[in-house]
């Protein structure tokens, strides 16, 4: 008797024996590279249009907005941009508040994912489902309590507005890098932890030692969420950073697009854009694995 072979289940409109015959491959390549071609318009023609517009001039743009790929070669907006709009400081006050953000959120998430993944006290459930009910508390309910707490920090008197730690305190509470740190802690091997335990290391050594070295991927990923979130987030800075010489980009838009011509602030509209793109071009790799690998976990 011959055996006979399972029939292999196959998804998609166009099975493979149909992507065998080229009557029916070419029409469906054909609609592919015109899916994948609209794709990529619609995700980089805004993108590439910006650039082109900010090397154009603002009569060229309110005549023929389409027209501006053939105008292209004014350089020195990017020159007005960063001598009359002063972007350079505008981009230094932003750095700063994304820098700072990304630091106190890697801080907070692995003192938390720390005790509740790696020390485990029996409080720890308690605290975890106390962070992960904040995920569900919408952000503008708290708006108003956290900016009365940054002006007049716990009663003492102590105001945190107009500094950077206005800005950065509160970016570190975040209970999703919480959440995120915590999942990829508990699926480290807890033989190390144990064995580190029994040869008589404590918990700043085990940390020290081995969790941190075991974790850097995802602190990355951590920290590149919170430097992103940072640098496009407007209206918590534009509460608690009121001086002009603090003001980050995304606070000072608004009024740049009042005083300059149109073309110098496409300029700086690309400046903005290219810090927050290239930081995702660069770590994007260590972004999609690090999380695939932390909604993997088990506990």
């Amino acid at each position: 008797m011959t055996a006979r072979t399972p029939a292999i289940a196959e998804s998609g409109l166009i099975s493979a024996r149909e992507w065998g015959h080229r009557r029916t491959a070419v029409p469906a390549r054909i609609v592919q590279g015109l899916v994948l071609l609209g794709l990529v318009a619609a995700g980089l023609g805004p993108l590439a249009w910006l650039v082109a517009a900010s090397l154009g001039t603002s009569q060229d743009i309110i005549r023929d907005p389409l027209g501006v790929f053939g105008a292209m070669g004014h350089w020195e907006n990017y020159v007005n941009a960063f001598q009359g709009v002063d972007a350079g400081r505008l981009l230094l006050n932003t750095v700063l508040a994304a820098g700072g953000s990304a630091i106190a959120t890697v801080l907070v998430s692995l003192s938390a994912g720390y005790v509740i993944a790696i020390m485990r006290p029996r409080w720890a459930p308690l605290l975890s489902a106390g962070v992960l009910a904040t995920i569900f508390l919408p952000a503008v309910v708290s708006l108003v309590p956290l900016y009365l707490t940054v002006v007049d920090l716990f009663g003492t008197g102590l105001s945190l507005q107009n500094s950077f730690w206005a800005v950065w305190l509160p970016a570190g509470a975040n209970a999703f890098s919480v959440l995120l740190v915590t999942s990829y802690l508990r699926g480290l091997p807890r033989e190390l932890i144990e064995a580190a335990n029994v040869d008589g290391a404590g918990p700043w050594r085990v940390m020290w030692s081995i969790v941190l070295p075991l974790s850097r991927p995802i602190f990355g990923v951590v920290a590149l969420l919170a430097a992103i979130g940072a640098w496009k987030d407007y209206l918590w800075p534009s509460l608690v950073l009121t001086d002009p010489s603090l003001r980050p980009l995304s606070v000072a838009l608004p009024l740049i697009e009042k005083t300059t011509d149109l073309s110098t602030f496409f300029a700086v509209l690309v400046v903005a854009s290219l810090v927050p793109i290239a930081l995702f071009l660069v770590f994007q790799r260590s972004l999609l694995a690090s999380a695939s690998l932390s909604t993997g976990m088990k506990d």
